[in-house]
């Protein structure tokens, strides 16, 4: 998220990660500060998936690639390829933009790819928090299609170490 500054927003894209299994999310502020989260029923998410802060850009994007990420930034740009042509079978971080603003241009410029969401009808964006589900649900459904929640990668010793973690939470 990149200085996402509404909490309705913050706790819906909360909601929508553990929702899909997102354990993690990139908080990025520059700009905004990190808004109040309540204790509203989406909030409730909030707990169950990590963060971390960043304050530059490029020092997120140096730990989003020392983990091995593919970064796509979501923008309405020529460059821009279609949600549906990007393979989210391989590990990628999606940055998410400001609600007014969207994200800003020094994310494009160093984010691998530009994606869009293809958009039927007159308007031209969707709510980010709305918009977040949609792109991280084609990332589930084609993860799905995959079989990659069959077949999980995390090693047994991890695994139980993080369900002890969680279960502690």
């Amino acid at each position: 998220m990149e200085n996402i500054h509404d909490p309705h927003n913050v706790s819906a894209i909360f909601r929508s990660c553990d929702a899909a299994g997102i354990p993690l999310v990139s908080l990025l502020y520059t700009f905004e500060k990190f808004p109040k989260i309540g204790k509203k029923s989406s909030a409730s998410a909030y707990k169950w998936v990590d963060k971390q802060k960043f304050s530059s850009a490029p020092e997120c994007f140096q730990s989003l690639r020392e983990q091995g990420f593919t970064i796509y930034a979501t923008a309405i740009r020529d460059d821009a390829v279609n949600l549906y042509d990007v393979d989210f079978t391989r590990k990628s971080a999606i940055i998410m933009g400001n609600e007014h603003r969207g994200v800003s241009e020094e994310i494009v410029e160093l984010a691998d790819k530009a994606l869009y969401i293809p958009m039927m009808g007159m308007v031209q964006s969707l709510n980010v928090s709305v918009a977040t589900a949609v792109v991280l649900f084609e990332a589930v459904r084609q993860r799905y299609k995959a079989g990659l929640y069959d077949n999980p990668n995390l090693p047994v010793e991890e695994f139980l170490k993080e369900l002890e973690r969680y279960s502690n939470k």
